[in-house]
């Protein structure tokens, strides 16, 4: 998203055509959505990560707003990902509530690391610290994390084995005053994830105890 306070994606063209998307859908959402949507702008995120508005999925809810980010470091992207927030006034039995975030986050490892039978679970708490961490409320977490392994022949057999992690979940922010909840302090959260699972060191002495991935096999170019 344009305004949110970390880096802006030098895709412009199609940061622009899904801004003016979801400018046309803000018309006719509701004032909490709008509210909600709205608060991402003051989001505060490391300088590292570049966020960009996104088309977002129509099918899920009524009212949906996307973010796509990622990881950077010089010209290499670290890890990569997307945010979505979900609207339905009329509430959604397995959300418990009427907000829903979703997100896919990403990012390659070395091999050996791919290997360590506790990532996994590793990779899910950091997902509950970051919002913990924050002091969010928050309910009925779900959500996967995936190993994937490749391994190059023939032609390609000069190419290293390559390891990604994929982390896919979605949570319910809890609501609060007029009952939006607070979405940039869940952006700031999921920033905090995507910077761990690229391998990034703590941002700060308050963040000291965080663990993160050692640097993995190499950074993405862009």
């Amino acid at each position: 998203m344009a305004a949110a306070q970390g880096r802006l994606s030098d895709d412009a063209d199609g940061r622009d055509d899904a801004t003016e998307e979801n400018r046309k859908a803000m018309q006719t959402a509701p004032p909490p959505f709008r509210a909600a949507v709205e608060a991402l702008r003051t989001a505060r995120l490391r300088p590292e990560i570049e966020v960009s508005a996104t088309p977002a999925p129509r099918r899920l809810a009524p009212h949906a707003h996307a973010l796509e980010a990622a990881v950077v470091e010089g010209e290499d992207d670290l890890a990569d990902g997307r945010l979505v927030l979900l609207h339905d006034p009329a509430g959604h039995e397995a959300w418990q509530g009427t907000f829903r975030l979703v997100t896919l986050v990403r990012a390659e490892l070395e091999t050996e690391m791919a290997a360590d039978p506790l990532l996994p679970d590793v990779c899910w708490s950091w997902l509950t610290g970051a919002l913990q961490g924050r002091g969010l409320s928050f309910g009925e977490p779900s959500g996967t994390v995936t190993r994937a392994s490749s391994h190059y022949f023939g032609g390609l057999e000069q190419r290293p084995a390559a390891s990604q992690i994929e982390i896919r979940a979605s949570w319910t922010p809890r609501e609060g005053l007029g009952g939006v909840p607070d979405t940039a302090a869940h952006l700031a959260a999921w920033g905090d994830l995507l910077c761990q699972v690229a391998g990034l060191p703590p941002a700060g002495p308050s963040d000291a105890s965080v663990v993160t991935l050692p640097q993995r096999r190499g950074p993405q170019p862009r």
